[in-house]
């Protein structure tokens, strides 16, 4: 048979309309796409056979197969067909008999849905199977045992044994046949289902003594190509006496049952009558034994004719039946009739969920209307017990759609959120329409996916950090914390230092930060001389795509340390020249002598500077300011004072520890030049040999101190390291300070040099051999000028001689007499 040829294929689109009276194949909605096609198929075709191209039958693309994931749906335990999506092509992939899958129903069909994906596409597919004549009529039973009394009267009726041919149509049962015979011929009747049977009706009384026994069969043909046929024995013993057949009062008997109803439950009661007496009108009531399994569902009472319920009836599997009942007298004359039982459905089955296509995770940036999943939704019921409805229990982002017969769809309502729930789970209910109604339950879990839709947040505008001055490079300083409510990778967190300069360099070289940990550094040691604050920017970065990012001010505030000693600035302490102030010998108590000046480039209380004298040669002449540093006579400067007065004054800070500097001023107590000339030679003598004694010390203590020379060389990196510090501060910006005009105003409001005199006396290591030169002026004195004065001048008498000296070391500047000891 060439199958190609008789398979037919129809396709019918229609679109919904709410004044359409007529039958729709298809619910056409803005969402789902959907069609409806048949084909024609005999059963029995071999595995793989083409049933029809689908893909061209519904006008969809190859390519749309594949990506739209085209699949089949059937709610049977058995696919009958597959789906070739490389070719489109629909093809066997079961057995498929007819008579299994469809029973007597005509036509016989099975249905399935093809679906597809994004867009998604519903298409309704119905499969109709062809019958064969594969089977032949077959009798229940192989034999029939009759017994027949003589006295049967002509027209007597005969209940023949049924035929089961499961085929249908033309190639069901068509005709019975009765071997020829002189007493009996073959009436044929049918039922209202369409069902054929037989019965063998007397003709021509019997005869015992000429024929006891008698041998005929019955043959059942079906109309198919070839013709099928089936035999059944009939052999008929025949009796004497009882002349007279049981009668049934009704040809027909109707009763209902409710399906589900308990053994034992009644059904009706068949009479039948006798005309005979005596033990030939006693009757006995049977089910037939040609139908079947029926006895198993219905029995009989065989005196009274109660029929009852011994069995289970499922409206679902049965929604009636037909009971051949027969009553037999005594003499074994019988009479048929026929019991047709209707079963009342009850709702006795819940809808049943199946899930056709379900997706999860969800993206939490997904539209509202985004399709989820799709469910079939059945029910076995029938009428308002199969008619269901779905809701979602729960109060959540989503709803359930009706979108074509029996499916729904699970869409989203509103927009997700990710941050605020994560995942849901959803219980869908489906309720039949029944009383009382029934429910089934299906729960979907569905997981919301994050998308990078939250940048890092601080929890903080602006950080304050605190550093001390001289730290060690790497130590950590801050550490910052940027939360991120997204998840996984969109959620990981990278500090970054945002680009910019400070001073003309760039941040990182002054700190790093832990992309990971957030966790700052400092890279180098700062000075809180050079910088006191540094404000940079972080930046926290997510790992999603695009990156989201926030940024964070950290302000690093450097703490001042004391590791900074006073500096002087004035006396100046220099190798070459030796500075002696001034005091007359009338000084009166509290003359101001001169005044120590040092700064601390430290701040704060690190910065306060005291002033204390340390050494003196006389302590009961001179006292230093505490605040201020002024040297000031404590008492009257008498005759008996020495000449030569060498004070050491130490000037501490506030640091803890504190750090100190000490200064040496020497102070010529004086009338006249020569004095001064004469005590400081001897000095300048002491100094030099005070200088080499101690060099002769140093260089016997060096030689004894051999073995410890590796103590020595740390001691002397330490020297070095520190005077390295002191030149720095040396030579940086700060004023500097190594003479004092006259009348100078102490800018801290401590006081005013009223009287100051600088001398700068400078002379050979042998004064005995040195010239003396004195700046030529208008007279033979030298002068000492006080500015503020209109005029008047102190004379301090000297040596004509000296001052006539052209090479003289004594010079007058301006307003200032310097003496000059130069080695």
């Amino acid at each position: 048979m060439d199958f190609g040829k008789f398979v037919s294929r129809t396709l019918r689109w229609r679109c919904h309309s709410l004044t359409s009276q007529r039958l729709l194949f298809i619910l056409c909605l803005s969402h789902i796409a959907s069609g409806q096609i048949r084909y024609s198929i005999p059963e029995e075709m071999k595995k793989g056979s083409l049933i029809g191209n689908v893909a061209l039958d519904l006008g969809i693309d190859m390519q749309r197969l594949r990506s739209g994931r085209a699949r089949i749906v059937t709610g049977e335990s058995i696919q009958y067909t597959e789906l070739k999506t490389d070719k489109g092509t629909l093809v066997v992939n079961e057995r498929i008999d007819r008579e299994q899958l469809c029973g007597d129903v005509t036509p016989c069909s099975f249905s399935f849905d093809l679906i597809l994906e994004n867009p998604m596409e519903l298409h309704h597919v119905t499969v109709e199977v062809l019958d064969i004549n594969d089977n032949s009529p077959s009798f229940h039973q192989h034999d029939m045992q009759l017994t027949i009394g003589e006295s049967a009267a002509p027209g007597a009726r005969f209940v023949l044994p049924t035929v089961n041919d499961p085929d249908v149509g033309v190639n069901g049962l068509q005709d019975y046949n009765l071997s020829p015979n002189e007493n009996f011929i073959l009436k044929k009747h049918s039922n209202t289902d369409g069902r054929k049977y037989a019965e063998m009706v007397l003709e021509k009384p019997l005869d015992r003594e000429r024929y006891p026994s008698l041998s005929l069969k019955l043959i059942a043909v079906d109309g198919g190509t070839p013709q099928k046929s089936g035999t059944v024995n009939i052999d008929i013993t025949v009796l004497d006496a009882n002349d007279n057949s049981p009668v049934f009062n009704q040809s027909v008997y109707k009763a209902t049952v409710m399906e589900n109803a308990a053994k034992g439950t009644y059904i009706i009661t068949v009479n039948a009558t006798d005309a005979d007496s005596g033990s030939n009108g006693l009757i006995y009531y049977s089910i037939s034994k040609m139908q079947g399994s029926i006895d198993s569902i219905f029995e009989i009472d065989k005196t009274t004719g109660v029929i009852f319920l011994a069995g289970q009836v499922d409206y679902e599997k049965a929604k009636k039946y037909e009971i051949r009942i027969e009553a037999t007298d005594q003499g074994a004359l019988t009479d048929s009739s026929k019991v047709i039982v209707e079963v009342t459905d009850v709702n006795d089955n819940p809808p049943v969920i199946n899930v056709m296509s379900f997706t999860s995770p969800v993206s939490e940036d997904s539209p509202p209307g985004t399709t989820i999943g799709i469910i079939n939704v059945k029910d076995l019921d029938s009428g308002d017990n199969g008619q269901v409805n779905c809701r979602i229990e729960q109060n959540a982002p989503f709803k359930i759609k009706s979108s074509l017969r029996n499916y729904y769809t699970l869409v989203t309502d509103t927009v997700l959120d990710r941050e605020s729930v994560s995942e849901y789970n959803i219980t869908v209910v489906a309720t039949d329409a029944g009383i009382p109604s029934l429910s089934t339950k299906k729960t979907f879990n569905v997981k919301v996916s994050d998308v990078n839709d939250n940048a890092p947040v601080f929890p903080q505008g602006v950080y304050d950090a605190f550093i001390t001055e001289n730290n060690s490079p790497g130590v950590s300083v801050l550490t910052v914390r940027a939360q991120d409510p997204d998840g996984n990778q969109n959620a990981r967190i990278s500090y970054i230092l945002d680009v910019n300069d400070i001073g003309g360099s760039p941040v990182s070289e002054y700190v790093s930060i832990s992309a990971e940990s957030g966790v700052i550094h400092a890279v180098r040691s700062f000075d809180y001389e050079q910088i006191k604050q540094l404000v940079f920017v972080v930046k926290a970065q997510d790992g999603g795509s695009p990156p989201l990012s926030s940024n964070v001010t950290v302000k690093l505030i450097i703490r001042d340390q004391n590791d900074n000693p006073p500096q002087v600035l004035y006396p100046v302490q220099t190798g070459g020249s030796l500075v002696a102030e001034m005091v007359p010998r009338s000084a009166d108590v509290g003359y101001l002598v001169t005044k120590v000046v040092a700064v601390d480039v430290d701040s704060g209380q690190n910065a306060w500077l005291s002033y204390k004298l340390q050494k003196a040669t006389d302590r009961a002449l001179f006292e230093v300011g505490l605040q201020n540093g002024e040297i000031r006579t404590i008492r009257q400067v008498t005759d008996k004072d020495a000449v030569k007065q060498r004070l050491t004054v130490i000037v501490e800070d506030n640091g803890q520890p504190s750090r100190s500097a000490t200064v040496i001023v020497n102070v010529a107590v004086a009338d006249s030049f020569p004095e001064v000339l004469s005590e400081f030679t001897d000095f300048t003598h002491d100094k030099e040999y005070n200088d080499n004694l101690t060099f002769y010390l140093v260089l016997a203590l060096a030689v004894v101190s051999f073995l410890f020379i590796t103590c020595l060389v740390v001691i002397i990196s330490v020297k070095i390291y520190r005077w390295r510090q002191s030149r720095v501060l040396y030579h940086s910006n700060l004023p500097v300070i190594p003479y004092y005009p006259p009348r100078y105003s102490d800018t801290l409001g401590t006081g005013t040099l009223q009287h100051v005199y600088n001398y700068e006396v400078c002379r050979t290591t042998d004064s005995r051999k040195s010239d003396c030169k004195f700046g030529r002026a208008g007279s033979q004195n030298v002068l000492i000028m006080d500015p503020s004065s209109t005029g008047t001048m102190q004379r301090i008498q000297s040596e004509k001689s000296i001052l006539d000296e052209p090479d003289s070391p004594i010079e007058v500047r301006g307003n200032m007499l310097s003496l000059v000891f130069v080695k």
